[in-house]
Protein backbone atom coordinates (compact mmCIF):
# COMPACT_ATOMS: atom_id res chain seq x y z
CA UNK A 1 0.00 0.00 0.00
CA UNK A 2 0.93 3.36 -1.02
CA UNK A 3 1.90 6.04 1.58
CA UNK A 4 -0.41 8.42 0.01
CA UNK A 5 -3.51 6.23 0.42
CA UNK A 6 -2.60 5.42 4.43
CA UNK A 7 -2.32 9.52 4.78
CA UNK A 8 -5.84 9.78 2.75
CA UNK A 9 -7.50 7.48 5.35
CA UNK A 10 -5.50 8.80 8.65
CA UNK A 11 -7.17 12.41 7.43
CA UNK A 12 -10.50 10.73 7.22
CA UNK A 13 -10.17 9.12 10.22
CA UNK A 14 -9.22 12.00 11.59
CA UNK A 15 -12.19 14.33 10.01
CA UNK A 16 -14.39 11.49 11.73
CA UNK A 17 -12.44 11.62 15.09
CA UNK A 18 -13.20 15.42 15.26
CA UNK A 19 -16.67 15.16 14.45
CA UNK A 20 -17.39 12.91 16.50
CA UNK A 21 -15.42 14.66 19.96
CA UNK A 22 -16.73 18.26 18.97
CA UNK A 23 -20.16 16.78 19.09
CA UNK A 24 -20.17 14.24 22.03
CA UNK A 25 -17.47 15.30 24.88
CA UNK A 26 -20.03 17.67 26.25
CA UNK A 27 -22.65 15.11 26.19
CA UNK A 28 -23.97 13.92 29.66
CA UNK A 29 -25.78 10.14 29.91
CA UNK A 30 -27.81 10.53 33.24
CA UNK A 31 -26.47 6.72 33.98
CA UNK A 32 -23.32 8.04 34.52
CA UNK A 33 -24.43 10.44 37.61
CA UNK A 34 -22.00 13.41 37.03
CA UNK A 35 -25.21 16.05 37.21
CA UNK A 36 -24.02 17.53 40.26
CA UNK A 37 -20.43 17.79 39.10
CA UNK A 38 -21.44 19.21 35.99
CA UNK A 39 -23.95 21.38 37.75
CA UNK A 40 -21.18 22.61 39.85
CA UNK A 41 -18.62 22.98 36.96
CA UNK A 42 -20.94 25.78 35.34
CA UNK A 43 -22.36 27.38 38.18
CA UNK A 44 -19.03 27.92 40.31
CA UNK A 45 -17.54 31.28 38.76
CA UNK A 46 -14.20 32.71 39.43
CA UNK A 47 -11.92 35.52 38.23
CA UNK A 48 -9.17 33.98 35.92
CA UNK A 49 -6.57 37.02 34.81
CA UNK A 50 -9.45 39.40 34.04
CA UNK A 51 -12.29 36.94 32.78
CA UNK A 52 -15.20 35.42 35.01
CA UNK A 53 -14.93 31.77 33.98
CA UNK A 54 -16.06 28.49 35.04
CA UNK A 55 -14.56 25.02 35.11
CA UNK A 56 -16.98 24.25 32.27
CA UNK A 57 -15.65 27.43 30.00
CA UNK A 58 -12.17 25.70 30.66
CA UNK A 59 -13.38 22.00 30.16
CA UNK A 60 -15.40 23.11 26.99
CA UNK A 61 -12.22 25.18 25.84
CA UNK A 62 -9.86 22.37 26.24
CA UNK A 63 -12.45 19.69 24.24
CA UNK A 64 -12.57 22.26 21.69
CA UNK A 65 -8.88 22.58 21.67
CA UNK A 66 -8.42 19.48 20.71
CA UNK A 67 -10.96 19.40 17.91
CA UNK A 68 -9.19 22.19 16.25
CA UNK A 69 -5.87 20.16 16.78
CA UNK A 70 -7.99 17.03 14.87
CA UNK A 71 -8.66 19.10 12.23
CA UNK A 72 -5.20 20.61 11.74
CA UNK A 73 -3.90 16.90 11.90
CA UNK A 74 -6.25 15.82 9.07
CA UNK A 75 -5.19 18.64 7.29
CA UNK A 76 -1.53 17.76 7.24
CA UNK A 77 -1.93 14.30 7.00
CA UNK A 78 -4.07 15.05 3.62
CA UNK A 79 -1.15 17.41 2.58
CA UNK A 80 1.43 14.52 3.32
CA UNK A 81 -0.42 12.35 1.30
CA UNK A 82 0.04 14.63 -1.53
CA UNK A 83 3.76 15.42 -1.54
CA UNK A 84 5.61 14.09 -4.24
CA UNK A 85 8.91 11.73 -3.24
CA UNK A 86 11.54 14.09 -2.80
CA UNK A 87 9.11 16.65 -0.81
CA UNK A 88 8.00 13.22 1.62
CA UNK A 89 11.97 12.74 2.66
CA UNK A 90 12.24 16.70 3.31
CA UNK A 91 9.59 16.35 5.17
CA UNK A 92 10.34 12.94 6.83
CA UNK A 93 10.49 14.35 10.36
CA UNK A 94 7.35 16.10 10.18
CA UNK A 95 5.73 12.68 9.06
CA UNK A 96 7.36 10.80 12.23
CA UNK A 97 6.48 13.88 14.72
CA UNK A 98 2.66 13.64 13.75
CA UNK A 99 2.95 9.37 14.26
CA UNK A 100 4.50 9.86 17.62
CA UNK A 101 2.38 12.01 18.75
CA UNK A 102 -0.50 9.89 17.74
CA UNK A 103 1.62 7.39 19.61
CA UNK A 104 1.22 9.50 22.97
CA UNK A 105 -2.44 10.42 22.14
CA UNK A 106 -3.28 6.44 21.88
CA UNK A 107 -1.68 5.98 24.94
CA UNK A 108 -3.67 8.50 27.05
CA UNK A 109 -6.79 7.17 25.26
CA UNK A 110 -5.80 3.47 26.11
CA UNK A 111 -5.24 5.27 30.24
CA UNK A 112 -8.23 8.04 30.33
CA UNK A 113 -10.70 7.46 27.99
CA UNK A 114 -12.76 4.43 26.30
CA UNK A 115 -13.30 2.54 23.71
CA UNK A 116 -14.54 4.87 20.68
CA UNK A 117 -11.50 7.15 20.86
CA UNK A 118 -9.12 4.49 21.55
CA UNK A 119 -9.87 2.67 18.40
CA UNK A 120 -9.95 5.50 16.20
CA UNK A 121 -6.85 6.81 17.75
CA UNK A 122 -4.90 3.27 17.43
CA UNK A 123 -6.10 3.20 13.20
CA UNK A 124 -4.88 6.48 13.07
CA UNK A 125 -1.62 5.71 14.41
CA UNK A 126 -1.20 2.41 12.47
CA UNK A 127 -1.56 4.77 9.29
CA UNK A 128 0.86 7.75 10.24
CA UNK A 129 3.46 4.71 11.34
CA UNK A 130 2.64 2.85 8.12
CA UNK A 131 2.82 6.21 5.75
CA UNK A 132 6.08 7.37 7.55
CA UNK A 133 7.55 4.35 7.16
CA UNK A 134 6.43 4.06 3.50
CA UNK A 135 7.17 7.43 2.74
CA UNK A 136 11.39 7.28 3.83
CA UNK A 137 11.66 4.38 1.28
CA UNK A 138 12.69 5.35 -2.08
CA UNK A 139 10.09 4.51 -4.29
CA UNK A 140 10.62 1.91 -7.09
CA UNK A 141 9.87 3.43 -10.96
Amino acid sequence: MKSSVLYRIASVLLVLFAAGHTFGFRQNNPEWGADAVLASMRSVHFDAQGFTRTYWDFFSAFGLFFSVFLLFAAVLAWLLAGFPAETSARVRSIAWALAICFVAITALCWRFAFTTPLVFSSLITLCLIAAAWLSAKPRSG
